[in-house]
């Protein structure tokens, strides 16, 4: 080993050890390149139009596929996943209106841009002079692919990354930096011949093992699209009106989620005991206040109105 390679694996681990500090779950280093495997599944999955009314998925083709596009002289891409899972939950049950786990505490954005922050700092102060910059979801970076190639897990047959020690409750954040690092290997693929998440899925969504129609998803309807839900989708949603983690909950591997240990993402103490009634007489003020800080801006108040309306039918016929 030369001693390029020491230096390498030094920061390499100074890095991994600050990332556990700030509260990181996980983290991983690989090459800033060119995705190669992804570009054909990308390109055949716009094809079918499986990105819906997600016409940003269709932009910036090359800069999704290469780092070194986004990053000026990008070297290593240090991708990390961050614990959601709830130590509180929310009802379940079939009469229940649903919210996706993700959502119930502080919009991610904000604390992984924030944790990210801290991390990019601590290594410049180390290392020195180190240029990169932070992705959370904010510019067309392929976060699964790279965690996966970061050995942080492996792309499930419902798309998500799934963990062997914590399944897929968690979040996934990058630092895109021009530091040449020493890189981990891919793990291998272990959903094996399961298929629980393609069986379970309501909307048929995921097409075959490991393609997601985002175009048939509840989480795409109930939050990307911003027009009308497609008649045909009623009676489908499970009563889901903010996301749908019927896929993850059922998947063996999320036998072994942990709550998680940050605050940011504990049960709003406003939803805890948030009955139907509640959600179905919620008014605009409430829905401001109680979510200022949530994701569920991201479908506004009457994206919330229009998706708990179309659950209505369903749920009264039960």
């Amino acid at each position: 080993m030369t001693t390029q390679d020491l230096i390498h694996q030094e920061r390499s681990q100074f890095i991994k050890s600050k990332a556990l500090e700030n509260g990181f779950d996980f983290c991983g280093i690989s090459r800033a390149d060119f995705l190669e495997e992804e570009a054909p599944r990308l390109e055949n999955w716009l094809k079918h139009n499986h990105h819906g009314a997600m016409a940003y998925m269709a932009n910036h083709f090359d800069k999704r596929l290469d780092p070194r596009k986004l990053v000026e002289g990008a070297k290593s891409v240090i991708s990390v996943l961050l614990n959601y899972y709830p130590e509180e939950r929310l009802p379940e049950g079939p009469e229940d209106l649903k919210l996706s786990k993700y959502a119930y505490g502080k919009d991610y954005h904000f604390v992984l841009k924030d944790k990210l922050g801290a991390l990019l700092l601590a290594i410049q102060e180390e290392i020195g002079e180190v240029s990169g910059r932070i992705f959370v979801d904010s510019a067309p970076v392929m976060d699964k692919a790279w965690a996966a190639k970061s050995g942080l897990g492996w792309v499930g047959k419902h798309s998500n990354l799934l963990n062997r020690d914590m399944g897929s409750f968690f979040f996934i954040g990058e630092i895109i930096c021009d530091l040449e690092l020493a890189y981990d290997g891919a793990v291998q693929d272990y959903c094996g011949t399961c298929t629980r998440c393609i069986d379970a899925c309501p909307t048929d969504a995921i097409t075959e093992p490991y393609v997601v129609d985002g175009s048939k998803c509840i989480s795409y309807y109930t939050i990307e699209l911003k027009e009308a839900i497609p008649a045909d989708a009623r009676g489908k949603f499970d009563n889901w009106i903010f996301g749908c983690d019927i896929c993850q909950d059922v998947c063996p591997w999320n036998r072994f989620a942990k709550p998680n240990t940050t605050k940011e993402f504990a049960l709003h103490h406003g939803l805890a005991g948030f009955s139907n009634n509640d959600w179905q007489e919620i008014t605009e003020e409430v829905f401001q206040e109680l979510f200022r800080k949530s994701p569920l801006k991201r479908t506004k108040y009457s994206g919330l109105k229009r998706n708990i309306e179309f659950v209505k039918p369903s749920r009264e016929k039960k």
